[in-house]
């Protein structure tokens, strides 16, 4: 992606899961907003083959149209009250979440909390784990079991660009599996 496909990005991630309020922007109770709502907004400067590119191209497909692609939303990450309409799936038996070293002692103690989003995010695989965790700082990655999580009861839910869902995980079903970033491939 460009900078300014980046830039993008990052507006609607903000407007989109955070702040619709900062540009007067509406969701629906599933996070819907209206395309053209975006588009006429005065601190909106893209076009609509822009926003197009962004949502089909964007590597970790944060956003989605509906069908006529008059309505846009993020798949998962709010912080603003929405329902995502997830369905309960089986998770596969590991998952990896990637943080920041700083906050590995937390997390040890306390599990993974959700913060102020509706979820902890789990990815099915490594590299995703790490693009997500080299963000915060030094990289540290985590399996998860998750096939005993959901022996015991905890539900996980699948987003629309397949991150793993869960409201919490505990400390015990965790396992620091790396504080290096992994090379390419793994």
């Amino acid at each position: 992606m460009t900078n300014r496909e980046i830039k993008i990005s990052q507006f609607l991630s903000y407007v989109l899961r955070h702040k619709p309020e900062s540009i007067s922007l509406t969701l629906d109770k599933n996070g819907w907003a209206r395309v053209a709502d975006i588009l006429e907004n005065p601190k909106c400067r893209f076009s609509f083959e822009e926003l197009k590119q962004i949502v089909e191209n964007n590597d970790k497909q944060r956003f989605s149209f509906n069908d006529d692609l008059t309505l846009i939303k993020a798949n998962q990450g709010h912080s603003v009250k929405v329902e995502l309409d997830l369905s309960e799936v089986i998770p596969p038996d590991t998952l990896y979440h990637g943080t920041a070293k700083h906050f590995l002692k937390a997390i040890q103690q306390k599990g993974l909390l959700k913060g102020k989003r509706h979820h902890v995010h789990l990815s099915k695989d490594i590299q995703s784990a790490s693009n997500v965790g080299k963000r915060h700082g030094k990289l540290v990655l985590l399996a998860v079991d998750s096939k005993k999580m959901h022996e015991d009861g905890h539900k996980f839910y699948l987003s629309d660009n397949h991150i793993y869902l869960v409201d919490y995980v505990p400390a015990n079903y965790l396992t620091v599996i790396s504080a290096i970033a992994p090379k390419n491939g793994i």
